[in-house]
């Protein structure tokens, strides 16, 4: 199993079925069997992605599945892919949400659905390879390339304003990826190569860890998004279609939270430990202020994006006070739970969010509104569709039993042990989380039925029962036993902690 070229089967595959599904073309025949190619390419893809989890060794840190061939000569730049306990998790959910994707969009999307669904399998080929890369510009080229399938989507599928929001999101990733273009060049020249293992190893000055880990704060925290470079996200959320707003909050903010630990913390940590309290105080003011921007939407879109910021400011809360607000060392039990915190709500929050966002799709489908007031009392005429929106409402609280509780604890009880404060208003979190949540529920759920809309509305079918189903199963799943996901990362979180707490001074 080791020996196989399995991660370049999982980048290439969907690559070479979006070419398939666009040679099919979108005539109705043509379009009718593209479906059916984008839909088998993506479950083929999932199920190819399964036996990672299964002859994975979770009792080492290396890297696994390793591939390696020179790609240029010149620049000593391989193509050169493998996981561990950091990347993997990201790639089985990158492959788990594609195909709901395609399923979601399989009854709606009547304009240029060969093109629709070959973008989204070509976004799924470029997102693995942006976890799986182990060379610096590799992972640059997976990195950038990623932009032009969701730059496609949201122009041609958006909504009225989709040109502005996808201007924006492509100049704020753009710019801020370039920053990090520049801090890769400069390592390769120290380094001689661009193997990420060898930027880890590199012996940098202070002064050189703190210009890397801001330029490469510049690329990440756009992705993520931190505030205050967040402003992108909820237009490019509004205005993309159900599928494309799916992949952008399940995967897509993800890759910022996955490139600090692949290369902040390893690559700068005593710039990440001197600049540790800046990026707490920014993870608090995204979990905090941004939740109040929550509570004022009116849009349902808009609402789930800025939720989706704040649980972000998770994330990053959870990788930077494992140092402590006080310049703890790392290495401790409060570093090692906050950081696992960190991963999990990373995997927690794809699941949650897309699910939201197609709970969301769902209705637009029906009475294409997402403002909140064109709703009131769905479950009257809709519900298996509220029972599983109210679900996922709860589990995007914070609620026991739900992965969304997880994650929001682990990190809690880390930054406990840095700071009581510190953990305090982290922790407003499942207050304010409950707040914008239920309050959207309530007036889009609950309560008397709003009007004639309304009234006319058809609960889901099994397309739609199907996908939601999938993903409460696995939100409660993971709320319940998280116990694989986080013995898949132990290792590696462990092995990151021990090299993070060594200076390079």
């Amino acid at each position: 199993m080791t020996d196989l070229p399995i991660l370049s089967v999982l980048i290439w595959l969907p690559i070479v079925g979006g070419i398939a599904v666009l040679l099919l073309g979108s005539e109705e025949e043509g379009a009718r069997r593209g479906k059916l190619v984008a839909l088998g390419v993506s479950v083929v893809t999932f199920v190819v992605s399964l036996p990672l989890y299964g002859a994975f060794d979770i009792t080492t840190s290396n890297m696994q599945f390793v591939e390696q061939m020179l790609w240029i000569a010149r620049f000593d730049a391989y193509y050169h892919l493998g996981v561990d306990g950091i990347s993997l998790p990201l790639v089985l959910l990158t492959t788990f949400l594609t195909p709901l994707v395609v399923i979601a969009g399989w009854e709606v999307i009547d304009l240029r659905p060969a093109q629709y669904f070959a973008a989204f399998l070509f976004l799924e080929g470029l997102m693995i390879g942006v976890f799986a890369s182990l060379d610096g510009l590799l992972f640059y080229v997976f990195w950038e390339a990623m932009l032009v399938p969701m730059f496609i989507i949201i122009g041609v599928w958006g909504g009225e304003r989709r040109v502005y929001a996808t201007v924006k999101f492509f100049l704020y990733t753009f710019l801020g990826s370039v920053f990090m273009l520049v801090a890769l060049i400069y390592m390769y020249l120290q380094a001689g190569t661009y193997a990420i293992e060898e930027f880890h190893a590199l012996p940098l000055t202070m002064q050189e860890q703190v210009l890397i880990f801001l330029a490469f704060l510049l690329a990440f925290a756009v992705k993520v998004p931190m505030w205050p470079v967040h402003t992108w996200l909820p237009d490019a959320h509004v205005e993309a279609p159900t599928g494309g707003s799916v992949i952008l909050a399940a995967v897509l903010l993800k890759m910022g939270g996955y490139g600090f630990v692949r290369f902040s913390l390893p690559i700068a940590p005593d710039a990440s430990k001197v600049l540790a309290s800046m990026m707490i105080a920014l993870s608090l003011i995204a979990i905090v202020y941004i939740a109040f921007v929550a509570l004022a939407q009116k849009d349902m879109k808009k609402l789930i994006a800025y939720s989706s910021i704040a649980h972000m400011g998770f994330v990053t809360l959870g990788f930077f006070v494992i140092f402590g607000v006080a310049a703890n060392a790392a290495g401790g039990d409060g570093a090692r739970l906050a950081l696992q915190g960190g991963m999990v709500q990373m995997i927690s929050h794809g699941l949650i969010s897309g699910a939201l966002f197609l709970c969301v799709g769902v209705m637009y489908d029906r009475l294409h509104s997402r403002e909140i007031d064109a709703y009131g009392g769905v479950v009257n005429t809709m519900p298996r569709f509220a029972a599983l929106m109210v679900f996922f409402a709860l589990a995007n609280a914070g609620l026991p039993g739900t992965s969304g509780f997880v994650g929001e604890f682990l990190v809690i009880l880390g930054s406990f042990q840095a700071s009581f404060w510190l953990a305090l208003l982290a922790a407003t979190t499942l207050i304010l989380g409950a707040a914008y949540t239920l309050w959207l529920v309530k007036r889009v759920v609950f309560g008397e039925v709003g009007n004639e809309g309304v009234a006319a509305l058809q609960d889901i079918g099994s397309r739609e029962y199907f996908m939601l189903a999938v993903l409460a199963v696995a939100v409660l799943l993971l709320g319940v036993w998280p116990a694989p996901l986080l013995e898949l990362m132990e290792q590696t979180l462990g092995h990151l902690l021990e090299h993070v707490s060594q200076s390079k001074l």
